[in-house]
């Protein structure tokens, strides 16, 4: 048995200020008897008939090179090897327009509007319909905040113009900005094979509404309580079956937990917010290879 374990070709745009994490886990693997190799997903001399199985560990730039991506995905697929995560949730996670697909079950998620591809829409009239006084729009095949702007009604025809020739190749979101975000922070739930392993929060810095770490956003490990993690098994048990890993990002807003993202493709895990993280990991793998 082979395992790939996928990461990309970092160019350094996305990469953790915190740790490695995809050295760390993956040497934690091997060094627990797992037959992996690492392969970068966009590298045209990889020989993926040799393996059975693939991790999807960290194919940060899919949103960059997304066509490419989907074509692998379906060769890999046609090569009868085994994806952890499945090849149907990554497909259908790649997109948020997988938002109305949980909103429409009855789960919370944060208000969300899209604006499809070759639409010009007048992004004044979303604060009406939101009732807010800022607003975020972002590509709905995105990561990294990349091309995600935060504004007031003033700026609206601003931001209409830089957004407007972003539609002609793709689709749009738009969502009130949560005052909690920056405020407060926005939750992680990370689940290993459907079972919740650790929790954190994640801290804008300093005048910014952007958690990720590499933006220079905080980590901070915090245990989750027993509705906390009921809440978010929720998502996961509905939208997440059959995956390695899950994480269920989100911000409580009066005292009820909207969920901002189900990141199924490839989160960082924050593996070093919990010291039985890689083994909760490993101990999924296990789980479901046998």
């Amino acid at each position: 048995m082979k395992i790939a374990y996928i990461t990309y070709e970092n160019t350094g745009k996305y990469e953790s200020s915190v740790e490695n994490e995809d050295e760390l886990l993956l040497q934690f693997l091997k060094e627990n008897g797992l037959p992996l190799e690492e392969e970068k997903w966009s590298d045209k001399n990889v020989n993926w008939s040799a393996y059975e199985y693939a991790i999807l560990k960290s194919p940060w730039d899919y949103f960059d090179r997304f066509a490419e991506f989907n074509d692998w995905l379906n060769h890999l697929e046609n090569l009868g090897i085994k994806l952890l995560n499945p090849y149907s949730i990554i497909r259908w996670n790649s997109d948020k327009h997988y938002l109305s697909d949980i909103s429409e079950s009855g789960l919370k998620t944060v208000a969300t509007q899209f604006c499809e591809q070759n639409s010009l829409p007048k992004l004044s009239d979303f604060f009406d319909y939101f009732d807010t006084n800022e607003l975020v729009i972002k590509p709905t095949v995105s990561g990294g905040s990349k091309n995600t702007f935060r504004f007031t009604k003033e700026k609206a025809h601003e931001i209409e113009k830089m957004v407007h020739p972003f539609l002609k190749e793709e689709a749009f979101m738009v969502q009130p900005f949560i005052k909690e975000i920056a405020s407060e922070g926005e939750w992680s739930f990370l689940f290993f094979n459907g079972v919740f392993s650790h929790a954190l929060l994640k801290t804008a810095k300093s005048g910014d509404f952007r958690v990720q770490h590499y933006l220079g956003g905080g980590i901070h490990p915090r245990k989750a309580d027993q509705e906390q993690i009921r809440i978010a098994q929720q998502y996961v048990t509905q939208f997440a079956k059959g995956c390695l890993y899950a994480r269920v990002d989100g911000v409580y807003v009066d005292g009820v937990f909207q969920l901002m993202e189900l990141e199924l493709i490839e989160p960082f895990l924050y593996l070093l917010a919990e010291k039985k993280g890689y083994d909760n990991y490993h101990r999924a793998i296990l789980e479901i290879l046998t």
